[in-house]
């Protein structure tokens, strides 16, 4: 059965919208939500194994979120914020231990 046409995007800069921040932005906050772990957590080293295979996970999770958006942008706007939130705690975990 196809989808009902009024639940569509039809506008192209929403479909480019919800695509480019499924990809880019999930792919930004899945890898500084995993740094911000391994600076964060006691054993880094675990957390760094582990990740190889959460990454995706959490990535592929983020990449469906922009389309529960009825606006593109917005999706967006929260991943950045998302995405600033997580940079700080990356910052403020790698002034704590700058060796790792």
């Amino acid at each position: 059965m196809p989808a009902n046409t009024k639940y569509l995007t039809t506008s192209p800069w929403q479909q480019f919208a919800k695509i480019t921040a499924g990809i880019i932005g999930g792919y930004i906050i899945s890898a500084l939500f995993h740094m911000s772990l391994a600076l964060w957590l006691p054993n880094p080293k675990e957390v760094l194994i582990t990740s190889i295979y959460t990454h995706y996970i959490v990535w592929t999770a983020l990449l469906i979120v922009p389309y529960l958006f009825k606006n593109g942008w917005k999706a967006w706007g929260v991943y950045i914020v998302v995405a600033i939130l997580l940079y700080i705690a990356f910052y403020f975990g790698n002034q704590q231990n700058p060796f790792i």
